[in-house]
């Protein structure tokens, strides 16, 4: 069975946003970039809420962007996406809109045959993901900044969630990647 992954940067705080949506604060230096290529090598689909999917979905690095940048959201546009919103759309053709059965249809797309799943969020997909127990790995670049206000990681979840420590590594930015299994991996 395909795990899920949640992946994504966190504040030392527990935020993934600033106040006003700001992600000025995420530090991409060259061990990431490797650890993120691997990454996005391991998975063949992305799962989104429908505010993140239509903010990032299909986001374009723009001319003056890097090469890595570039090549980044290449690998990442060439992933199977699917949008989770309580809307029921049409879509835009480019990935396909769940907006009910959320546990049956995940459960449908984890047992066909491929790569992992990345749980890109938004914030409300990400708990609704944990509240029903479909998170796999919890795998977190815990950024060194304190931003003391914006949007939590973890909110509104429902019962306490146990953990087994993966893989901890350091970079010299200060970033440190955290990966946890979640204690439901073991049906796997």
């Amino acid at each position: 069975m395909r795990k899920i992954i949640l992946d994504l940067a966190v504040t030392l705080d527990g935020f993934i946003e600033g106040p006003n949506g700001e992600i000025d604060w995420c530090i991409m230096d060259s061990e990431g970039e490797g650890d993120f290529t691997e990454f996005l090598d391991d998975i063949d689909t992305i799962f989104y809420g429908r505010v993140s999917y239509d903010l990032w979905g299909n986001y374009q690095p723009g001319e003056s962007d890097s090469p890595v940048i570039k090549n980044l959201y290449q690998s990442i546009h060439s992933k199977t996406k699917y949008v989770f919103t309580s809307s029921a759309t049409a879509g835009d053709g480019k990935a396909v809109f769940i907006s009910s059965d959320t546990t049956d249809r995940v459960n449908e797309i984890r047992d066909q045959p491929g790569k992992d799943i990345w749980l890109y969020g938004g914030a409300k997909l990400i708990t609704t993901f944990i509240n029903l127990g479909l998170v796999d790995i919890y795998r977190l670049a815990v950024h060194p900044v304190i931003l003391g206000a914006g949007k939590p990681l973890f909110n509104d979840i429902q019962d306490p969630v146990g953990l087994k420590l993966i893989e901890a590594k350091g970079s010299a930015s200060g970033v440190v990647l955290l990966s946890y299994a979640s204690s439901q991996i073991e049906r796997a």
